[in-house]
């Protein structure tokens, strides 16, 4: 059995109907043979990254940077998964106010210097999230969660 670890912080209804998009498309009912693992941000540990086969993050846009939590999550796994979790396959999405840039480039610089590999474009959304934008989430879930189903 495969596991997918979805490390979110969800404050706003945005992000709360843009991360059960997500875990809609990774808990597909054509998927399977994967676990998908959801661990609010500050609580997600060491274990649970190196027991993990892939991760997507979630994080609002929190003045030009990822939120605290998802940072203190990368704090607390960097060191101890460096080596470990080379290659691991990762995708994120973000939500923002009036800008996801920041937020996006701090998270591909720490996944780039921890050797993931980015398996999905990242779904930035700005203000309210459309149908489509819904739709792109659910597509991350899906693709990330079928990339690591065992064959």
């Amino acid at each position: 059995m495969a596991t997918l670890l979805i490390v979110h912080h969800t404050p706003s209804p945005a992000l709360q109907a843009m991360f059960e998009a997500v875990v809609a498309g990774a808990t597909d009912e054509q998927i399977e043979g994967v676990t998908v693992e959801r661990r609010p941000a500050l609580a997600a540990t060491v274990v649970d990254l190196l027991a993990a086969d892939a991760v997507i993050v979630g994080t609002p846009a929190n003045i030009g940077y990822m939120s605290g939590a998802l940072k203190h999550f990368f704090d607390q796994v960097y060191y101890p998964c460096l080596d470990a979790t080379k290659k691991l396959p990762y995708a994120a999405y973000i939500h923002g106010n009036n800008d996801t840039a920041g937020a996006l480039r701090g998270i591909e610089s720490i996944a780039g210097g921890m050797g993931w590999e980015r398996v999905f474009r990242p779904v930035t959304v700005v203000g309210e999230p459309s149908k489509a934008d819904l739709e792109a989430c659910w597509e991350l879930g899906a693709t990330v969660a079928a990339g690591i189903m065992p064959q």
